[in-house]
């Protein structure tokens, strides 16, 4: 994204679905350099997965996929793969921070890459990623973004207004690109190879291929 060589600080919203990795993939292929600064950032919910899910994605890297036994000793392995959960699933409690974190520095070897752990407590996930976005000086925030029918249907959560004011109906992502001081993209990775369709608070429904 241009010829600027100054370090920038690209944080990447993450979570064990396909619409983070296709987040993350779209900043590792379009956004970042090896002078920048990558942030991993999750927020952990009561209801933040745990045990099984699918990894095809990063099992496709080659890369080892940390797995934490009962005694909570990480170890990196393949063998405890599940013979009745199918492929690119995993047994037992996934730390899947510390496999996309080795997936992004096998990809740029030289980029600097963090992880931050964030407690969602009495805020709403989105209030929480715009105060860290902001007082972590990010310059770019992506989001992976998913538009089902269900979502459709069912309507948008209902997200207070910076400063208290009434609730406004938009997912997730909607509020960060309307309220992230800084440029904010939700991502929707359409297939393997089918590109990506991309949101900013200028540009809408943007398609880039892959």
């Amino acid at each position: 994204m241009g010829s600027d060589t100054t370090t920038r600080k690209v944080m990447v919203v993450v979570d064990p679905s396909r619409e983070a990795a296709g987040a993350l993939q779209y900043a590792l292929s379009h956004v970042v350099t090896e002078k920048d600064e990558l942030i991993l950032v999750h927020v952990e919910t009561q209801n933040s997965w745990k045990n099984t899910f699918s990894f095809s994605f990063l099992r496709r890297t080659g890369i080892l996929i940390p797995a934490v036994n009962n005694n909570n000793n990480s170890s990196l392995n393949n063998s405890n793969q599940s013979s009745s959960g199918g492929e690119g699933m995993v047994e037992g409690e996934v730390d899947f921070l510390e496999a996309m974190r080795q997936l992004c520095e096998a990809a740029r070897p030289r980029l600097k890459v963090t992880v931050e752990r964030l407690q969602m407590g009495a805020k709403d996930k989105a209030s929480v990623i715009l105060f860290k976005s902001t007082a972590m000086g990010v310059d770019h925030l992506i989001i992976g973004q998913k538009k089902s029918l269900s979502s459709v249907l069912l309507g948008n959560t209902k997200y207070k207004k910076p400063g208290g004011l009434g609730p406004k109906s938009m997912d997730t992502a909607e509020y960060l690109i309307e309220y992230s001081k800084c440029n904010c993209v939700a991502v929707q990775k359409k297939g393997q190879t089918g590109g990506y369709l991309l949101n900013t608070k200028t540009q809408k429904n943007f398609w880039l291929l892959a």
